[in-house]
């Protein structure tokens, strides 16, 4: 009997519907076939249900959601938070067992909040789209990147940014800023972060590694989307993120890389445990 790999997935999307939650259980499902696993997953409604897993699974992997990743005191976040410390202690005590944790969008912003990492803020617009995502210096060599190019595309959904990395905070904490948001030249506007190591077992983006093509491509051709993206960015912009949905080496390549490459981590190093 093969040993069983216990994931959770925290669902920060508080009952809005979204195409995250579907990816990240794509992703499993591909990897377990691939690999011939026992992987198991359970999903737990935080921030609508109050649920937050226990320190009894082996993967963690933390949803994006709606709305201000400053609004603190909820009953919700300090569970939440009471869930990172634990898995922090649990990863920083002599135990073999590690505690691997992948956060996203919504999820980075939290920690980059609990961290002191940055400003966070809203942005002057929306970004919605399939977006380049460059690597930093430190991100060429990061190995979850690995088989990525440079830049290389993500789905990028946000109202709110994490801005001006406090170097002395990175310094401090042993924390690598390995990805940042495309250049704009034509815009004086600071770049946003984009994905952030906080240590061997915690890893984060700010843009959407879990999701798939067919997902987003169903997203924008319903009507709504449609109008809000078309009045948000125009026709033009509209049109290219439909045309990037299609090429191979965009989102679906991100999608079947960065998580996968996580997942390769966090299961070799359990493997080396059993």
């Amino acid at each position: 009997m093969k040993p069983e790999i216990k994931v959770a997935i925290l669902d920060l999307y508080d009952g809005i519907a979204n195409e995250g939650m579907r990816g990240f259980q794509d992703i499993l499902n591909r990897y377990k076939t691939k690999h011939d696993l026992n992987i198991t997953y359970k999903i737990f409604d935080v921030r609508r249900g109050g649920e937050v897993p226990g320190l009894n699974f082996d993967i963690y992997l933390s949803s994006g959601g709606p709305g201000s990743p400053l609004d603190e005191g909820t009953e919700w976040e300090k569970k939440y938070f009471r869930l990172t410390d634990r898995l922090e202690d649990h990863n920083l005590s002599n135990t073999t067992d590690k505690k691997h944790a992948f956060f996203v969008c919504h999820s980075f912003q939290l920690m980059c909040r609990k961290y002191e990492l940055g400003d966070i803020n809203t942005r002057r617009s929306p970004s919605f789209g399939v977006l380049p995502v460059n690597k930093t210096e430190t991100g060429l060599t990061e190995p979850l990147f690995e088989g990525l190019a440079e830049p290389f595309y993500a789905v990028d959904s946000r109202s709110w940014q994490v801005i001006n990395p406090n170097q002395k905070r990175f310094k401090d904490l042993n924390m690598q800023l390995v990805a940042i948001e495309k250049e704009r030249p034509h815009v004086d506007l600071p770049r946003a972060m984009m994905a952030i190591r906080f240590n061997d077992y915690f890893f984060s983006t700010q843009f959407h590694p879990e999701a798939d093509a067919n997902g987003m491509r169903n997203l924008l051709l319903k009507e709504e989307k449609k109008n809000e993206v078309i009045s948000e960015h125009g026709d033009v912009k509209y049109r290219d993120m439909l045309s990037h949905l299609a090429d191979p080496d965009k989102i679906s390549h991100t999608q079947q890389t960065l998580i996968p490459n996580f997942l390769d981590q966090a299961v070799l190093s359990l493997q080396g445990v059993v």
